[in-house]
């Protein structure tokens, strides 16, 4: 926040003297179990903004209309608002038997999350664009996958299909079932810069100032070992799988999931690591 704040700052500066720095408000968004008193307690004491807490779902209206002048969303679009009902029905062409990513799944799963991704965005773009003012900018940053490339060849998508082989390994065990494993799908889909382009251009509500794929971490950063991607996986997963499958099994799934990472570490080192980020920067028409 402190350097969005930063940017509108030095924009009125160069304005001129008599330009008058306005009050800033800053709304916090997440879910309503979200702990919000944990978020109000790490604000900077000193900071130079009103901030308040919305509850709510994204993917519908939060503010009022044009109430809003800059909307930052970071690492949250990549997150589906439901798993496609293809993917759970036996019946279904894309029915996920045995996995529970699109990564390395039949085409039809990869068709159904791309089909949610764009369902999702639409009403995303939708909601954004009622509160937005015209001329309103909202900045996107999101995982991504670059065009062309599968998503079995990106960090992400290896973690997840590992992440997979150890449910599976527990169900042939018998620590949990099969039918636990066929019924649970990671509600979560990378786009590519092409797919999300075309998104927002069919919406049309916005005007495309940038978009551009990044490298969110060096070569450095994926080489600290297996255990950095186990805490990583655990932190951003261990909620979701612990409402599926409860929570006895997670100390032992993520030890197996170590395991594996490390026996197919050369997997990750030689993942696709570049161009990963999607940095999007829209104005509102």
């Amino acid at each position: 926040m402190h350097n969005v704040l930063e940017a509108m700052k030095h924009k009125y500066q160069i304005q001129g003297p008599a330009s008058k720095l306005p009050e800033f408000q800053v709304f916090y968004n997440d879910h309503a179990s979200n702990d919000f008193n944990t978020l109000f307690a790490s604000l900077p004491p000193e900071r130079q903004y009103f901030a308040a807490g919305v509850p709510g779902s994204f993917y519908s209206r939060l503010f009022p209309e044009s109430s809003l002048h800059f909307v930052h969303s970071s690492y949250a679009l990549q997150w589906l608002s439901k798993i496609p009902e293809e993917v759970l029905d036996k019946n279904s062409p894309a029915w996920n038997k045995g996995r529970i990513h699109y990564t390395n799944a039949a085409e039809d799963v990869g068709s159904a999350y791309a089909a949610q991704f764009a369902k999702d965005m639409e009403i995303f773009l939708d909601a954004r664009a009622k509160e937005l003012v015209v001329g309103g900018m909202m900045v996107l940053i999101m995982p991504s996958i670059p065009d062309g490339i599968p998503n079995s060849c990106v960090p992400s998508g290896v973690m997840f299909d590992l992440l997979g082989s150890s449910l599976m390994d527990m169900a042939k065990e018998e620590i949990i079932s099969e039918s636990q494993v066929d019924s649970f799908n990671l509600p979560v889909y990378a786009a590519s810069p092409k797919e999300t382009k075309e998104i927002v251009e069919r919406n049309g509500y916005f005007s495309i100032e940038r978009i551009e794929t990044i490298t969110p971490f060096s070569k450095i950063a994926v080489q600290l070992g297996t255990r950095c991607c186990t805490m990583h996986l655990r932190a951003g997963m261990e909620g979701i799988i612990s409402n599926h499958f409860g929570n006895k099994i997670i100390d032992e799934l993520f030890d197996r999931f170590d395991r594996k990472a490390e026996e197919y570490s050369y997997l990750l080192n030689a993942s696709y690591t570049a161009g990963t980020q999607l940095f999007v920067v829209l104005t509102r028409k």
